[in-house]
Order: C-alpha cells, then sequence, then structure tokens
C-alpha cells in the first residue's frame, strides 16, 4: 500500500455567490485531502486532522483545480527546443505533408528530444493527460511512432497518454493501411485520419477504411476534417451513418469540424442532435481566423467539446506555447463568456467536462474516489483563473508531483 498524503489547506470552490438571482462570485473554503493510491481517499476541513503516520504539504490556500488535459497534440512535430525559423508558405497543404518531413529531419534535435520539451512544457502548463497524434506513413514508417512511443512510456508515471496513429498523407493516397495496423498493435489506441474528400479522394472509401482499421483493433477513432461547407458536412453525415451501423458511440471524435459552421437551421439543430446522439467529440485548437465550429451552440446541443493546443512551434505554425488554460482563456473570450458562471463552466473543455461547480452551483469536484490529478493555481476561483490565465503552481498526476513543490 502507497504512503498516505495529506494536502492541507487546499483551497476548493463550494458553491456560487448571488445577488438576488444574479451570479456574482464564487464560494471558497479551505479542506486538507488524503491522497493514497492515487485516488482522494478523504475530505476534511482545514485544521481538523489528527496527526498519523503520513507525509503532510501545506498547499497554503492556492486553488485546487482538476488536472488539463491536451486533447490534440502532435508530439513528433514541435521545433520546441531548437532555434527560431518561421514558416515558410507553400501553396497546398499537400505540399506541406512532403516538405514537412524534410524539414524536421534537418533539426538538431531528434524526434525523441523534440517530445520530451514538449511534454515538459506540457507539466508546466498543468497537463496531466495528453493525446497526440503521431505521423504514420511509407515515408516515415513507424519512426515517428516508435519514438514518441517510447518517450510517452517513459513519462507515464507523470502524465497519462494516448497515441493516435495518424496517416497524416492520406490513408489511401499513401497507401498506409498496412502500417496503420502495424501501429496499432504495437500500442497505438486511436485510428486517425484527414480529409477523406481532399486528401483521399474518395469519402466513402476512406472512413471505411478507417472503421475497419478500428473495428479490427478495439480501437477509437478521431479524424482530422479540415473541409469546409458540403464537402465537410457530407463528410461528417456518413462518418455518423457508420458509427450508428459499428455502434461506435462514445469512441470517436473529429478534430477541427470545420464544416459545423457551415450549417443553419434545422439542418444544424438535426445534425447537432445526431452528433449529441452518438456520443461524437469535436476537438477545436480555438483558431482566431474565424474558421471554428460553433462550440457552444454544440455544447447547447449536448455535444462534448474539448480543446487542444495543436501546432506548436512546428512547420505548420510558429505560435503556441503549450499553454492549455490560455488557450481555453482565448476560446471564452472569443464566444464571449464574461461572467462567472459561463468563465467556471468553461474550464471543462480542457478537463474532459470536470468543473468544480456544475452549472446549478452545487460542488462536484473534488469527491472522494476522484483521481489525485490537481493544478494548484494563485487564483480565487476557477472563473479567475481561465480569464486571467493564473500562474500554476504545483501540479500533480495520481498524487504525485510533477511540476512545482509545496
Amino acid at each position: 500500500m502507497t504512503r498516505k498524503k495529506w494536502l492541507q489547506n487546499v483551497r476548493v470552490e463550494t458553491g456560487y455567490e448571488y445577488e438576488g438571482e444574479t451570479i456574482v462570485g464564487t464560494k471558497t473554503e479551505l479542506v486538507d485531502l488524503l491522497i493514497q493510491e492515487g485516488l482522494i481517499k478523504q475530505i476534511l476541513p482545514s485544521n481538523s486532522v489528527i496527526r498519523e503516520d503520513a507525509e503532510y504539504y501545506d498547499a497554503k490556500g492556492l486553488l485546487a483545480l482538476p488536472g488539463f488535459i491536451e486533447k490534440h497534440s502532435h508530439l513528433d512535430k514541435s521545433r520546441l527546443g531548437t532555434n527560431w525559423q518561421a514558416v515558410t508558405k507553400v501553396p497546398s497543404i499537400i505540399q506541406r505533408f512532403e516538405s514537412e518531413m524534410v524539414e524536421l529531419e534537418k533539426l538538431p534535435l531528434s524526434v525523441s528530444q523534440r517530445a520530451e520539451v514538449l511534454l515538459n512544457r506540457y507539466l508546466t502548463n498543468g497537463i496531466t493527460k495528453i493525446r497526440s497524434h503521431v505521423d504514420v506513413h511509407p515515408t516515415a514508417g513507424l519512426h515517428y511512432f516508435s519514438s514518441v512511443k517510447e518517450v510517452v512510456d517513459n513519462y507515464q508515471e507523470k502524465l497519462s497518454s494516448e497515441i493516435v496513429a495518424f496517416p497524416q498523407h492520406g490513408l489511401l493516397r499513401s497507401n498506409s493501411i498496412e502500417l496503420m495496423q502495424e501501429a496499432l498493435t504495437k500500442g497505438a489506441t486511436i485510428v486517425g485520419g484527414v480529409d477523406p474528400t481532399a486528401v483521399d479522394g474518395d469519402m466513402k472509401k476512406s472512413l471505411e477504411a478507417t472503421f475497419s482499421l478500428a473495428n479490427q483493433n478495439e480501437a477509437g477513432i478521431d479524424i482530422h476534417l479540415h473541409e469546409r461547407g458540403e464537402m465537410g458536412l457530407k463528410t461528417v453525415e456518413y462518418f455518423l451513418s457508420l458509427v450508428e451501423n459499428h455502434k461506435f458511440q462514445g469512441k470517436v471524435a473529429i478534430s477541427h469540424a470545420f464544416a459545423l459552421g457551415d450549417v443553419s437551421g434545422s439542418q444544424k439543430a438535426e445534425l447537432f442532435q445526431r452528433l449529441a446522439e452518438n456520443q461524437v467529440e469535436i476537438m477545436t485548437s480555438v483558431p482566431i481566423t474565424g474558421v471554428i465550429p460553433p462550440v457552444m451552440d454544440l455544447k447547447a446541443a449536448g455535444v462534448k467539446v474539448s480543446v487542444g493546443c495543436d501546432n506548436i512551434f512546428d512547420n505548420w505554425s510558429p505560435y503556441g506555447n503549450g499553454d492549455i488554460l490560455e488557450r481555453v482563456g482565448r476560446l471564452g473570450e472569443v464566444f464571449g463568456q464574461v461572467t462567472e458562471q459561463e468563465l467556471s463552466q468553461t474550464l471543462g473543455f480542457i478537463t474532459d467536462g470536470v468543473t468544480p461547480l456544475n452549472p446549478n452551483g452545487k460542488q462536484v469536484w473534488p469527491v472522494v474516489g476522484d483521481k489525485a490529478d490537481f493544478v494548484f493555481v494563485e487564483a480565487s476561483c476557477s472563473a479567475e483563473a481561465v480569464a486571467r490565465n493564473s500562474k500554476k503552481v504545483i501540479v500533480m498526476h495520481q498524487g504525485e508531483q510533477t511540476h512545482g513543490s509545496f
């Protein structure tokens, strides 16, 4: 049995403050948390713990938030740790695919070294779980996948991880089905994909092959979909039909999903309802170019939406710093989330929907039995943390410190 740890003087949210019927603030109190075996075992009012044989840590009133989750990463692509280099413009996405590997191979740091730099950045930014897409195609073989897999395995005590086998050059276009199968037998747990019409040239055949791989390997699915308008909407519709036919509800995601912003009226309502019923998760990196799915409309329809940083100083973008709290604050700003309640609920986009308070102000986290994944921040409440990108002082994964110290 692992040693007991008491985290004392931890600030937690307990409810909303009201003036009449208007939420004007957030109530908090100090508690002591007993951590053992990676879980919260007991929660007591602060300073009520009777000393026992255990480790004791003083949080000094820091606010506890659930561990952050990075749902869209590319650990094999980042240039972090290398010298500055801006992006060179290319005429097409295909040419970007083709030039990327050549440029990455010229870097002084290996795939593994660059992945470690980015993972360390994630740890300082409060991330306790990541989902990383990793390129799998004939030119790269399984080199990127094997390198990233080894690195995340070495970090398994610091953060949880999922690897998406990502046929960036097109599942069909690059003839990558066999390589994808191999990656799935060697530790990838999710089948990726990209623009089945624009890149692969055969939407139905591409998606059917994607679902076939997932079925054969009991894997999930998370595809990149940049296609707009009718092209993208047809892809979403056929994707949903395959989810229904294969009974893949709750196992699938669509990243970017720009076409969801190109639909309106009854068609929009019906499509969003179908996404919700089939438990299709939508990932967004919150682009500020206006090309973004209507996140709040999706949420209101019952569709799960998550935020990921995506490109972090790579061949696609010179921007990005791996700060997922900053990124979700951007989402709040883009969609006009400004009230105490709106901001506190916005946190859920980076925590798999876990927020200290539910929309009605009932405390729902932390509770006994929850994973001991925490981000301790210098903030009075989660609303402030989201709006002000509060300092992340200490991060814990399964009860172990991964950044900072008490």
